[in-house]
């Protein structure tokens, strides 16, 4: 999964990318309103973590451009403690959920994680396809209830099918969800991935459409 942060304290923007990579996430950071909208509108991002006290475009003018062009990401805003019109405005330009200043680094992880899990169709922290378990707040995934090995790489790519199962996944798709704005997407490398991951889980659980992409299935062929 892949998060946009914007929040134009260094300091506190590099404490959020830590605690977001710790859970899971790949992170970009943007650091002003206009790099926010940008970056919104030209990256794929599964969730956007976005304060409205910033320099430049306003937080909640950024929200309402991101709506106004169609972009449907689910959107976490910060807001200063006790400003209930900060949260209204937000709310009404479309954002999803809101987490008040100071708070705990881990609280804007499971609210990211649960929007992103909602914005996937999935009510419950922990999501299922066949004999496979994927914990979201743990970063755990299971095969019939053990714990696998699993790399970070690997956790993230098998995440992504378990959030869209039985959908076809493309590999351009799963780069866009996989890297981060700097980093070079190596189809070669997801491949090499997910052989790795069918030995690990099972033949038969991901599925190759040639010419499409990936399928997570709910039973091994």
């Amino acid at each position: 999964m892949r998060c946009l942060i914007v929040e134009d304290d260094p300091i506190l923007s590099g404490q959020i990318a830590a605690a977001m990579r710790q859970g899971g996430f790949v992170a970009d950071i943007a650091n002003d309103g206009a790099q926010a909208e940008f970056m919104g509108m030209t990256e794929t991002y599964d969730v956007a973590i976005l304060d409205l006290g910033l320099p430049g475009l306003p937080g909640i003018e950024v929200l309402t451009r991101w709506r106004a062009q169609g972009l449907s990401l689910p959107v976490l805003i910060l807001t200063a403690r006790g400003d209930w019109s900060d949260k209204v405005a937000g709310f009404r330009a479309g954002a999803d959920d809101y987490a008040v200043k100071p708070f705990r680094l881990d609280e804007v992880v499971l609210r990211a994680q649960t929007l992103v899990r909602r914005a996937a169709g999935h009510a419950r922290a922990v999501l299922t396809a066949g004999p496979l378990g994927y914990d979201t707040q743990l970063g755990v995934i299971t095969r019939d209830g053990m714990a696998l090995r699993l790399t970070a790489f690997e956790t993230r790519i098998l995440g992504y099918l378990m959030h869209h199962p039985g959908r076809v996944v493309s590999r351009t798709e799963l780069s866009e969800h996989l890297y981060d704005a700097g980093s070079d997407r190596d189809f070669k490398s997801i491949e090499v991935v997910i052989g790795r991951l069918r030995r690990k889980i099972g033949e038969g659980l991901i599925e190759t459409r040639r010419g499409e992409g990936y399928v997570l299935c709910g039973d091994p062929a």
